[in-house]
């Protein structure tokens, strides 16, 4: 029995070791942007632990179950090496895509990632061949070692045994005690509720969960302390199809604070055009956020946009609803509020019911069009695009071969907006009212774009869509379809760029700009709004109802008054307001920033709109 124990301690306390190991290498590796003391990992180390050894617990499962019929039989020793090299490899590949995944998404491994495995080659167009050939034998190095120290740690357990040339499977009970045997396993039996609470992190109603290591006002370091296995197994059933119960509150209080957020109606408009049927253009500009522009203190990355913003409408307390494009872009034409883990355009049958604004104005004569430069197919926009009313589409394979590989994402910008202005010019040729919706993709990883201006790659990047941006317009200004054109320019979302993250107030602000020969004179708007405030304003602007739009605001209507912005990022809410910016993290289940009553306020209007959409989405059938 001695040795048997040994074996299992050795590989429980491998295995934690080897958690531990990887966050010391994920903060080094992902240090970057983050500052943090000798004494910060001593706290990441220390508040991770009790996530640590409760992973370790469901790893060692198996390993205890062979011991236990080790007792009665011979177990051959090639299950154990097989269990090596299998929990090897799932942990060289947690570590290794946890570490590398983190630059781009700013948050832990979690089950979002396997949404993206149904179209490989667009999921990898954000990085190089040389990059992913680094990861596959960083995989490869670090499943060999962990491979050799499970392999190593066993031997070491098990060479004391008289008969140790024949290891297979822990045997030779001839000296023992007939009931002996009886005893053993007994013993281990009587483990498995110890093991069991282990696991479930106690006898408390709470239950071992992310959360509980969370421990500072750094996001970074709770980040570090969460053991990415955990994070992955137990987001399985939290994938981006999947709608968890956001119940804050009672259906009274959460319809209270609702009341007078989301007007369907439009009273006393302000108007800001010269018509109200204007041909329209929504530009959805890649990652494009006000960190980016003058509103944020950078007016040298995106002239051309800040000359935008100065001759048409600008909105200048914008703020993204979400992280990605996917939610972003249903933010934008269906003004439907995002979520923390769900991907409203990864569920088909759902997003068919969404209003947008495509449906909306083809119901009023308008041609809708939607132009794209990558994969249509990718995370389903095709299905949304489609379902919420865009009659024809435009994409990579619409393209010629060589066009296509201008860009690791597809067709790069240039080409794309010139294909833009050709359509523009050809619909009102015809005198055809036409909606147009346009997604942009080079301002993105691998930031691979013809132009070298800015040494910063990221900066280059976007002076390129600006500059994109500023041949466009020139070459409409002096067309007969600018003087009834409206452009709309809006990101999908922000991004992490340097020490700016999602913990910080820039991270969703991003750029609004209505532009074109339809706008009525220059205006500056400071009032805060979110992005999925669009459809209702631009509906408002042309006294169309938005009835249908139940989470978006005329933010021109007299009964605006309610002006927040909600933004949810991977497990939490944002919510900004005249008094600041306050966080709650879904997974701490406590306010990370902010303070105050103000806050507190912000905080239940973001959790009621949570709710609300929540219960909205769940019914839609």
């Amino acid at each position: 029995m001695k040795c048997r124990v040994s074996f299992l301690l050795r590989f429980y306390g491998l295995t934690v070791l080897l958690f531990i190991a990887a966050k010391i290498v994920f903060m080094l590796a992902n240090h970057s942007g983050h500052e943090f003391t000798v004494a910060d990992v001593g706290q990441v180390l220390w508040h991770g632990l009790s996530l640590d050894l409760s992973t370790a617990l469901y790893i060692l499962a198996m390993p205890f179950l062979l011991t236990i019929v080790s007792v009665w039989v011979r177990v051959p020793r090639w299950l154990f090496w097989g269990y090596y090299a299998l929990i090897a490899l799932a942990l060289a590949l947690a570590f290794v895509a946890d570490t590398s995944l983190y630059p781009f998404w700013g948050f832990k491994l979690d089950a979002s990632c396997l949404q993206y495995l149904d179209t490989p080659t667009e999921a990898m167009a954000s990085v190089s061949a040389g990059y992913l050939l680094l990861r596959a034998v960083a995989v490869a190095a670090v499943a060999a070692a962990i491979y050799a120290g499970y392999h190593w740690q066993g031997y070491r357990s098990y060479s004391d045994y008289r008969d140790y040339r024949s290891y297979r499977g822990y045997r030779n009970y001839s000296n023992r005690r007939k009931f002996a045997p009886f005893a053993e396993t007994a013993a281990y039996i009587a483990l498995i509720p110890l093991i069991v609470v282990g696991i479930r992190g106690g006898l408390d109603e709470s239950t071992t969960n992310v959360g509980q290591v969370y421990f500072s006002q750094n996001q970074f370091l709770n980040h570090s302390a969460v053991n990415p296995v955990f994070s992955f197994l137990s987001s399985m059933e939290k994938t981006a199809s999947y709608v968890p119960d956001y119940h804050f509150m009672d259906d009274a209080e959460c319809n209270r604070l609702l009341a007078d957020l989301y007007p369907t109606e439009s009273t006393a408009i302000d108007t800001l055009l010269t018509t109200e049927r204007p041909n329209i253009v929504v530009v959805l500009m890649e990652s494009a956020g006000a960190i980016f522009t003058s509103l944020e203190g950078r007016g040298d990355v995106m002239p051309r946009l800040q000359q935008l913003m100065a001759e048409g409408v600008s909105f200048d307390s914008c703020y993204a609803n979400s992280w990605r494009t996917d939610r972003g872009t249903v933010c934008t034409y269906s003004g439907y509020p995002s979520f923390p883990v769900s991907s409203v355009m990864k569920m088909p049958a759902k997003s068919r019911l969404l209003p947008g604004l495509a449906k909306t104005l083809a119901a009023e004569g308008y041609e809708t069009i939607y132009l794209y430069g990558g994969d249509v197919n990718f995370t389903n926009m095709r299905s949304y695009l489609i379902g919420s009313g865009f009659e024809r589409i435009t994409w990579k394979k619409d393209f010629t071969a060589d066009e296509q590989r201008t860009a690791e994402w597809g067709v790069r910008d240039d080409i794309t907006f010139a294909t833009l202005a050709r359509q523009i010019a050809q619909y009102d040729a015809q005198g055809q009212k036409f909606f147009i919706g346009y997604s942009t993709l080079s301002s993105h990883q691998p930031w691979d774009v013809p132009l070298k201006k800015m040494d910063d790659e990221v900066l280059n990047a976007f002076y390129y869509l600006d500059r994109c941006i500023g041949t466009f317009i020139d070459s409409l200004r002096t067309t007969p379809a600018w003087e009834n054109l409206l452009i709309v320019l809006l990101p999908d979302h922000g991004i992490d760029y340097n020490e700016v993250t999602v913990s910080d107030p820039r991270h969703d602000h991003i750029p609004m700009v209505w532009t074109g020969g339809a706008i009525r004179q220059p205006r500056r708007l400071r009032q805060v709004c979110n992005q999925t405030d669009l459809p209702a304003t631009l509906l408002g602007q042309m006294h169309l109802p938005h009835g249908d739009y139940r989470y978006s605001r005329d933010v021109m209507s007299a009964n605006y008054r309610r002006r927040v912005a909600v933004h949810t990022y991977n497990n939490g809410i944002a919510v900004v307001d005249s008094t600041g910016r306050a966080m709650f993290d879904l997974n701490a289940n406590q306010m990370i920033q902010g303070n105050g009553p103000a806050a507190e306020e912000a905080i239940r209007i973001g959790k009621a709109v949570l709710q609300s959409a929540a219960e909205n989405l769940k019914q839609m059938q």
